[in-house]
């Protein structure tokens, strides 16, 4: 059989020769090198072509930013980020998904973990997992400013928004002038809900959906596969480049049209009904489900139950099977489901038992999907004004 090439980079003597004897204890894999910057890193990946590159974030000479966006120019391999659980090492880490990293995994404390192997089980399973990923130089990974569709929505048109605004400038302004001359279209907005699931390789392609959405969207909620400390700086991100207002949803938050809650790292994400008014409730105590938490089967069922026939759902790039029963509650009430299509997958594994289960109504690249969410809420709109 053959073995998982790895090579691991890291400038800590001590990480990578714990990581490196965690790895060959498997008998699977075997780490053909090691590199102690992002330097000898792009050098050893393009003489040793692995099959998997475990990379720390914080490096002399060339971090793991600019050596994961070098390995993806000039040799794209999959890339398993080590990341310390801080702010900055969740920003960092963000940024390697964004220039092409596949996933990242945690140290468990900080930069150099002396219970690292603590985590050995965690490390192989991932390392295998990633290593099975299809990685290619990808445009999505480069969040650029907001950009409005050539056609503008029904909804962005009553909303009277500066659609053609494109600088970050704006955005503030667009958001706060947002629906304020049109009460009646808000109301009938907030009758319709938007769910985005995702896993591996799915950050760059949610900022990048989100970012170019217009303003006069409904409520929009995102299960991510990642855990807490990432989800905060991950909605942050997205909302510097969104005319939407992107959010960690957060208890008790009252949901609202133009508006992105990204359910918090290992929590469950609800909704709830209070009168005609609708409420997240978070839920930290709740168990994972497919070995997840936050989970998109969860949080979309709540979607489908609450909006019906007036949802959307939208499943993409991922490990497992999350979010397949999601999609397909929310298409028998009468919602429309959409996955990422397997070409343009990291991992196509979430958008395909979601296809296999009858449970989308399409498939589309990440480029094709703002344009479809936009025109499936003009319809939505249409048909609720039309009662």
């Amino acid at each position: 059989m053959k073995k998982i090439k790895a090579i691991v980079v890291d400038d800590s003597a001590f990480m990578r020769k714990v990581v490196e004897d965690i790895l060959n204890t498997d008998s699977e894999i075997e780490v053909v090198g090691t590199a102690k910057d992002g330097k000898e890193a792009v050098e050893l990946v393009n003489k040793l072509k692995p099959d998997i590159v475990t990379m720390d974030v914080e490096m002399p000479i060339m971090d793991g930013i600019e050596a994961t966006k070098n390995i993806m120019q000039t040799c794209a391999t999959p890339i398993l980020m080590l990341s310390a659980v801080t702010r900055d090492g969740s920003e960092t880490t963000l940024k390697a998904l964004e220039n092409g990293a596949v996933d990242f995994i945690q140290k468990p404390s900080g930069s150099i973990s002396l219970d690292i192997r603590e985590i050995s089980e965690k490390i192989i399973k991932k390392v295998k997992e990633v290593s099975k990923s299809t990685v290619r130089p990808l445009k999505f990974a480069r969040i650029q400013s907001p950009v409005t569709s050539k056609a503008e929505s029904i909804t962005s048109k009553k909303f009277n928004t500066n659609a053609n605004s494109d600088t970050n400038n704006n955005l503030g302004l667009e958001r706060e002038n947002a629906g304020l001359n049109n009460p009646n279209l808000e109301n009938t907005l907030s009758k319709i809900g938007i769910m985005m699931g995702s896993s591996t390789g799915g950050p760059p392609v949610v900022s990048e959906i989100i970012s170019r959405l217009p303003m006069g969207m409904p409520p929009i909620f995102i299960v991510q596969h990642m855990p807490a400390g990432f989800t905060r700086v991950f909605a942050e991100r997205i909302d510097r480049i969104s005319k939407l207002k992107v959010v960690e949803a957060s208890n008790g938050t009252l949901i609202k049209p133009n508006h992105v809650y990204i359910a918090p790292g290992d929590t469950q994400m609800l909704l709830k009904r209070r009168g005609n008014n609708k409420y997240i409730e978070i839920d930290p105590n709740m168990p994972k489900l497919h070995g997840t938490k936050p989970t998109v089967d969860i949080t979309a069922e709540y979607v489908a139950n609450i909006y019906g026939n007036n949802s959307l759902g939208i499943i993409l790039t991922g490990i497992g099977k999350d979010g397949a029963v999601g999609m397909r509650n929310i298409k028998e009430k009468g919602g429309y489901t959409i996955g990422q299509n397997k070409e343009s997958c990291i991992v196509y594994g979430m958008p395909k038992t979601a296809y296999e289960l009858n449970a989308l109504n399409d498939v589309l690249p990440p480029s094709q999907i703002p344009q479809k969410i936009e025109k499936c809420v003009e319809r939505y709109v249409q048909k609720l004004g039309s009662r």
